[in-house]
C-alpha cells in the first residue's frame, strides 16, 4: 500500500459562520483582503451580512466580482491584477466552484513569481501563495477541498492546475448561504458532487482507502438529502448535509481523481456553455453503462448506499444503478439528453475529438475510452 493524501488544513462547519469572516481574517493577521466572487452572489445578497464586520474592524476590503462560469484565462488575469493593485495579503473565494477556482489561482499568482501558462498540469505550481479562505455557496464542486483549479483556455479546451498549494487554509461551510439556491441549481450541483464521489471510488489510478471512505460517506449524505434539498429548499439540515457531502466528495476526488464522466463533460461546457454540474449529469448514465464490464463490482458496492434494495448479480445491480443515475436529472427537473441543451448529431465528432484532449482524466477511467468509444457514448446520450 502506498498513497499520498492531501487535505484542506481546517474545515469549519457552522450555520451563519460567514458573518464572522472578517474577524477570522483579522485573527490570522490579514491586513488587506480581496474577495473573489461573481455578480450572482452579490445580487442574491449573500454578502450582505458578511461585509459590515469589515467596516467595523477597519479591515481594508476589495471585491472582484467579474467571475463567470467556466472562467477563462482573462478573468484569472484580471483578478490577479486586482489583488496586486489593492496589495491584498489575504484572498477569499466566495461562491461556487468558478469563484473558488479563480481565488485559488489569485492566491498563487499574485506574487508575480509564477505565470498561469507555466503552472498547468500536475505539480507545476511551486508556491508559495497568499493565505486563502474558501466559502462555498453551492453544494457541488467541493473546490474548497481540492488541489485543482480549472481554467477555460479555448473554445474547446479546459486545463487544470493541480497542486497542494491550492488547498485553502480554511474552508468555511455555512449552510445558510445555500438556502436560496434555486431547485435546478441545487439538483445540478448535487449530481455533480455525486459524480465526484462515484468517479473517485472507481478510478483506475490512485484509488486509496481514505478516498473510498470519504466517497461512501459523501454519497450517503448526498443521495439521502438531494431530493429534500431540491424540493424543500428551506430545509437547513438537508442543505447542511449536502454541503458537507460535497466537501467530502471533493476530499475524495482530489486524491483519487475523476475520469470519463468529467472528460466527456468538459467539452460540453466549453463549447455549449452548459453548467458543469449539468454536463456531468448528462454524461453520468452513458459513461457508467460503458464502464460496466470493468467497474460493475464497485458500482454494485455504491448501489447499496445510493439506491438500497437493488437485486440480482453485481452486474445486474450495477446496471440498475446506472439506469437510476442516468434518469436522476430528469427526475429532478433537469435536461436529460444532449439534444435538450442544443447539441445535435452533427456535433458528436467534434465533442469526441475535444474529449480526447482530456488525457489527465481519461487515464483514470476503469475502462479505456477511445475516440470511437467517446463518439458512441455521446451518441447514446443524444
Amino acid at each position: 500500500m502506498k498513497f499520498d493524501f492531501h487535505s484542506t488544513r481546517s474545515i469549519l462547519v457552522e450555520r451563519g459562520g460567514a458573518i464572522n469572516l472578517a474577524k477570522r481574517i483579522e485573527e490570522r493577521g490579514g491586513k488587506s483582503v480581496l474577495i473573489v466572487t461573481d455578480p450572482g452572489v452579490l445580487s442574491a445578497g449573500l454578502l450582505n451580512k458578511v461585509l459590515p464586520q469589515f467596516k467595523e474592524l477597519g479591515l481594508p476590503l476589495q471585491i472582484f466580482l467579474d467571475v463567470e462560469a467556466d472562467p477563462p484565462v482573462a478573468v484569472v488575469d484580471s483578478a490577479v491584477k486586482a489583488a496586486q493593485q489593492c496589495k491584498a495579503d489575504y484572498i477569499v473565494g466566495f461562491g461556487g466552484g468558478s469563484s473558488m477556482d479563480v481565488a485559488k489561482l489569485v492566491a498563487l499568482l499574485s506574487s508575480g513569481k509564477e505565470a498561469l501558462a507555466d503552472v498547468y498540469g500536475v505539480g507545476m505550481a511551486k508556491g508559495p501563495r497568499l493565505p486563502l479562505i474558501l466559502v462555498p455557496t453551492t453544494a457541488g464542486t467541493g473546490s474548497e477541498a481540492t488541489t485543482i483549479s480549472i481554467v477555460t483556455v479555448s473554445q474547446s479546451e479546459k486545463k487544470g492546475v493541480v497542486s497542494p498549494h491550492l488547498l485553502p487554509d480554511l474552508a468555511l461551510l455555512d449552510a445558510e448561504l445555500t438556502l436560496g439556491l434555486p431547485p435546478h441549481v441545487t439538483a445540478a450541483t448535487g449530481i455533480d458532487a455525486m459524480v465526484h464521489a462515484i468517479e473517485a471510488f472507481t478510478t483506475k489510478r490512485l484509488k486509496n482507502p481514505l478516498s473510498d471512505c470519504l466517497a461512501k460517506e459523501a454519497l450517503r449524505l448526498l443521495a439521502g438529502n438531494l431530493h429534500k434539498a431540491v424540493h424543500s429548499g428551506g430545509d437547513i439540515v438537508a442543505r447542511e448535509n449536502m454541503l458537507l457531502g460535497a466537501c467530502l466528495a471533493g476530499m475524495a476526488f482530489t486524491n483519487a481523481p475523476v475520469a470519463g464522466v468529467h472528460a466527456l463533460a468538459y467539452p460540453i461546457g466549453a463549447r455549449f456553455h452548459v453548467p458543469h454540474g449539468l454536463s456531468n449529469s448528462l454524461m453520468l448514465g452513458p459513461v457508467m453503462r460503458f464502464n460496466l464490464e470493468a467497474a460493475h463490482v464497485m458500482y454494485a458496492d455504491l448501489g447499496k448506499i445510493i439506491k438500497p434494495g437493488l437485486q440480482g448479480s453485481t452486474m445486474e445491480q450495477a446496471t440498475q444503478l446506472a439506469e437510476y443515475l442516468g434518469s436522476l436529472a430528469g427526475e429532478l427537473g433537469l435536461p436529460e439528453r444532449l439534444v435538450d441543451v442544443g447539441i445535435t448529431a452533427g456535433d458528436i465528432d467534434q465533442l469526441a475529438s475535444d474529449a480526447m484532449l482530456q488525457t489527465r482524466l481519461l487515464m483514470n477511467s476503469p475502462r479505456e475510452i477511445t475516440l470511437s468509444d467517446a463518439s458512441a457514448i455521446y451518441s447514446e446520450a443524444l
